[in-house]
């Protein structure tokens, strides 16, 4: 029997730091909403243009797909920056320190990776050799400003950091699967931490129904999630993170690889904020536990000879997640009527 503890403790992982960034950074990102939360008219049309957005990548040019998607990967890494960017002194330095090391590490490996092309080369340390300057130069500049305010240009540093190493390492064993792990993740956690100020307890339930039905009716009924994701990832775009077993599995001479879509990791993570808002820490981290549980039985029903091919990884999320917000809900009433009748 075929089984794998990594997946469901990356879910587990990634859910706990992407709950309690969110419960952290709520008030700087809220901000950037105007204190926006969702209705039910909201929830209802967000699933409707998840829906639309999945159809389209089907029939839209893979060029297309491309720019649409590297441009909302840089919005979301420019805004979340620049939420940020009136960071105190010690912070500024490390911030623009790490983009500098980076692109020194990056030049380095150029000449590794492109030893046989002189031209891409030369223009892959010309163009993060420009970076570590811009970095170098925003990193004075703010040093040297007396304002304390938001700064555009050291928000414009993470996207172009992505653009960078996307168009000159993807397709090689860097991107894949290390690049895209890392990136994978980090896009994972701040859309959590982007959007889940935007949902409350009422709201939640509505998008955990609606999107699991969704969900189950595009993976097992018409099979568009699965298209829609295999032609996203060809284009090797981080919309999914990609890992092998523990215990490693072999297919044809080869270590089976499995891969959870970033979807899945920002559907659990909103679960998890909206429980520690409603019940707090203890049941929260419980209801991560018994998600990550949840998707490890489900998971088990994938490796080993079964009817399915793919399954809708909320399926499991919902079904770890539900019975604890049940019974919470369900204590909170009697502590509530014990009170009462006090």
């Amino acid at each position: 029997m075929y089984f794998d503890v990594l997946m469901p403790t990356i879910l587990f992982v990634v859910t706990v730091v992407a709950m309690f960034l969110s419960k952290r950074t709520e008030t700087k990102l809220k901000a950037t909403m105007e204190e926006r939360e969702f209705k039910s008219r909201d929830t209802a049309l967000m699933v409707g243009l998840i829906t639309f957005a999945l159809f389209i990548v089907i029939f839209v040019p893979s060029m297309t797909i491309l720019a649409i998607f590297l441009f909302s990967y840089c919005s979301l890494l420019f805004t979340v920056s620049y939420a940020f960017s009136d960071m105190k002194k010690k912070r500024l330095i490390l911030y623009c320190s790490f983009f500098i090391v980076v692109s020194v590490i990056a030049i380095i490996t150029i000449f590794f990776v492109f030893s046989h092309n002189s031209n891409l080369s030369m223009i892959g340390t010309l163009a993060f050799t420009s970076l570590a300057l811009c970095s170098f130069l925003a990193l004075m500049y703010a040093l040297r400003s007396t304002e304390d305010k938001y700064k555009w240009y050291l928000a414009v540093l993470s996207p172009a950091l992505f653009l960078l190493l996307f168009f000159f390492f993807n397709g090689t064993v860097l991107w894949f699967p290390f690049l895209l792990d890392v990136y994978g993740i980090t896009f994972a956690l701040l859309i959590v931490m982007y959007l889940s100020s935007l949902f409350n307890w009422k709201t939640v339930f509505m998008f955990a129904s609606l999107i699991t039905i969704l969900d189950i009716i595009l993976v097992w009924v018409t099979g568009t999630m699965v298209q829609a994701a295999n032609t996203v990832s060809a284009l090797g775009l981080p919309v999914l993170v990609a890992f092998p077993t523990i215990p490693l599995i072999s297919v044809d001479n080869s270590i089976l690889i499995l891969r959870l879509g970033l979807g899945d990791f920002f559907f659990a993570g909103i679960l998890a904020t909206q429980t520690l808002k409603k019940f707090g820490k203890k049941t929260a981290l419980i209801s991560i536990l018994t998600m990550s549980i949840s998707f490890g039985i489900f998971e088990l029903m994938l490796l080993n000879p079964s009817a399915f091919d793919a399954l809708p990884a909320t399926l499991p999320i919902i079904l770890g997640w539900l019975p604890v917000a049940v019974i919470a809900m369900f204590l909170a009433k009697n502590r509530n009527l014990q009170i009462l009748h006090n």
